[in-house]
């Protein structure tokens, strides 16, 4: 073990030998600096071991006298270097300069000299202010320049002029409100350009248009709100576009449909609301999306991401107002593998969409407040390949039986085949303040199966029903409701109301105009007793306009040796008559109506009466429509009302009812309507 063979000698030698030339002082090399080879890679990523010269943070006021005639990198970073006086041109072999983070103030202060190797050019963070004519002429070989963070607020129309082989032009960070054709029409091999973070006031058409070997754009954090038609008309070979952190309302689509070869779009931080059906059309080359980190994003419409053929990997994280992805989002992805979907507001993912993605092979739904019910009943159904990420961090949030269990773990079989809606608190909020003259969308989105259908309630009480035409109002089918021309008139509450056959949710917001919000006008809250049965009440009541939801409660508690029954509902607004079945004859009832306003006043009315006799019974035949609710014991404190028969009545005027008991003996069947007789609909 202790011989050792000449062949391993020679290599331990040839290696020390090559370390000591490599590293060891040379009598060129100026002094402080280091002087040696190192890794390097071309700007087509070819690699290469240069001779560099190292003088990086030497607080250096001018560039050495004389550098090693065989430099290829030199390295004069975060120095104080305010002028280049003498020309590196006996520099022959020169690849790279790098003169970031120094002293510079104009360009016309920098001369290199004529060197024809020069590839890469660094003058990041100085204090650059123009770019003249021929800015750069002198190195006309030059392959990537970077200017980032400076202050240039003027580009001359022929500064480049001379720089026919620049390929990576890096701007970020200036001072610069336009961008000019001009500019471009020397570079036509350039394939990147990093221009964000530039006060620009707006981008023109065919601003691009002589960058036709162009693959890379950058316009990120430029205050960009909308984009013309043909901004990205001759980019023909863009594959690559990032509007990160710009204030879009929308997806600028119909400038995207020029970049018809682009592979990766992020729209990331972005006040996007909607991604909407015809955002991404013709965009058959498409493979990743980038929508993350979307403070307005509420949801995914319907066919919203439709024939992508190319598309295998769509990211929509932390978006903390998206609480809607519609079943059928996603159409003719053939590719799509990652679906990225964790931290956001989704309460579920619906079957459907999955289903919909025939190569799908992972989804990231973790950090999202799942409601474990019917919707995600399939997650645990041993019916799909499916990988989900972080799996330990996928946890119910609702209901509150499941609250804190692992989704995963919780069996399918325990979760009802269907349910009622849930409305998300995240998808609008409850009051929003507008000018007069405005325009605002209300946006509303529920999970439910079977899927539900929504409709508005505005403060004048008038029911507005999807695609409806107004000349103030539009719902459009997915849930969100616009309001144009916005007058003090339109001032007041507005609700949304989800509803299916098993129930429904409500949610309202109050707009206010201008400052200005009706007052519920003076006048107490009337309750009627409309009919008495021997099993049913029928209650009406008026309530000023602008108020909540009313709450209905009824109850008993005549006979002490019995254990209270309590019950309280809720309906919607333009809801005004209500029908309790299935009571007990001969029974006393107290039934309460209370009803609220966005100011925490409450107006509660009390009415007590009796049921009928069984002697009455045989004369009088209940005539009203029922659904029925069925309360077992305490195991549940939100009941739901289910249909058992509407006739005459539309099922998009049926609505859902929350229900609730207190000391509820077990078995107990009470049956409970909403009459819809209001005529302010329409």
């Amino acid at each position: 073990m202790k011989d050792v063979s000449f062949v391993d000698r020679l290599f331990v030698g040839l290696a020390m030998a090559s370390f000591v030339v490599a590293t060891e002082e040379r009598p060129d090399c100026p002094k402080l600096c280091v002087c040696e080879i190192r890794p390097w890679f071309s700007p087509s990523s070819v690699y290469m071991e240069a001779q560099t010269v190292d003088c990086n943070d030497l607080g250096l006021f001018s560039v050495p006298e004389r550098l090693p005639l065989g430099t290829q990198v030199l390295l004069l970073q975060t120095n104080n270097v305010v002028k280049i006086d003498k020309p590196l041109d006996y520099l022959a072999n020169i690849t790279e300069i790098d003169l970031s983070q120094n002293n510079l103030s104009s360009i016309s202060d920098v001369h290199l000299g004529n060197l024809p190797q020069l590839m890469s050019l660094h003058l990041e963070e100085n204090w650059i202010r123009e770019l003249p004519d021929r800015s750069l002429a002198e190195v006309a070989n030059l392959q990537e320049l970077y200017m980032n963070h400076n202050l240039i607020a003027y580009i001359s129309p022929m500064a480049f002029q001379g720089l026919s082989n620049l390929v990576r032009l890096h701007l970020n960070s200036n001072k610069l409100e336009a961008i000019k054709r001009e500019w471009f029409d020397p570079m036509r091999n350039l394939e990147i350009l990093m221009i964000g973070e530039n006060p620009i006031l707006s981008i023109d058409d065919m601003n691009f248009q002589p960058l036709s070997n162009l693959r890379s754009l950058v316009l990120t954090r430029m205050n960009l709100s909308q984009l013309p038609d043909d901004a990205l008309t001759g980019l023909d070979n863009l594959e690559s576009i990032s509007f990160y952190d710009n204030i879009f309302p929308e997806v600028p689509h119909s400038a995207l449909k020029n970049a018809k070869n682009l592979k990766f779009l992020d729209l990331n931080k972005n006040p996007i609301s909607r991604i909407q059906r015809g955002d991404f059309v013709d965009m058959l080359h498409l493979k990743e999306l980038g929508i993350n980190s979307m403070p307005e994003l509420v949801s995914i419409d319907s066919f919203a991401l439709n024939n992508l053929p190319e598309l295998t990997k769509i990211e929509a994280t932390n978006n903390p107002k998206l609480s809607y992805i519609h079943p059928n989002a996603f159409y003719k992805l053939p590719r799509l593998e990652t679906l990225m979907l964790n931290g956001n507001a989704l309460s579920a993912l619906h079957r459907i969409t999955v289903e919909s993605l025939p190569n799908l092979r992972e989804v990231s739904m973790h950090s999202n407040p799942i409601r474990c019910d019917c919707v995600v009943r399939w997650m645990n159904m041993n019916k799909t390949n499916l990988r989900f990420m972080e799996p330990d961090s996928l946890f119910c949030v609702e209901p509150p039986e499941y609250e804190g269990q692992h989704v995963r773990q919780v069996h399918f079989r325990e979760m009802m085949e269907i349910c009622l809606p849930l409305i998300s608190p995240e998808s609008m909020p409850g009051q929003i303040k507008v000018k007069n003259g405005s325009s605002v969308s209300l946006h509303c989105r529920a999970y439910a199966e079977p899927e539900p259908d929504i409709y508005w309630i505005t403060p004048s009480g008038t029911r507005v029903q999807p695609n409806t035409v107004s000349e103030k109002f539009y719902m459009h089918p997915e849930g969100t409701f616009d309001i144009y021309d916005i007058t003090e008139k339109e001032a007041g509450l507005y609700t949304c109301v989800a509803h299916n056959l098993v129930g429904a949710d409500l949610k309202s917001v109050s707009v206010e105009v201008n400052g200005y919000f009706p007052q519920p006008a003076n006048g107490s809250l009337n309750v009627i007793i409309e009919t008495v049965e021997t099993n049913s009440i029928l209650i009406s009541w008026k309530a000023n306009r602008g108020t909540l939801a009313p709450n209905i409660k009824w109850y008993t508690g005549s006979d002490p040796s019995q254990p209270t029954t309590a019950f309280t509902t809720r309906v919607p607004s333009d809801i005004q008559v209500y029908n309790l079945t299935h009571l007990s004859p001969a029974t006393l009832y107290k039934v309460c109506v209370d009803v609220g306003s966005i100011h925490y006043n409450h107006d509660t009315k009390c009415v007590n009466v009796t049921t009928k006799g069984l002697e009455l019974a045989a004369k009088d035949t209940e005539k009203w429509d029922t659904a029925v609710i069925t309360v077992f014991g305490n195991a549940s404190p939100r009941l739901q009302l289910t249909l058992e028969e509407a006739t005459g009545m539309h099922s998009p005027f049926f609505t859902k009812l929350w229900v609730s008991g207190k000391g509820l003996p077990s078995g107990v069947n009470v049956k409970a309507t909403v009459i819809n007789v209001s005529d302010n609909a329409f």
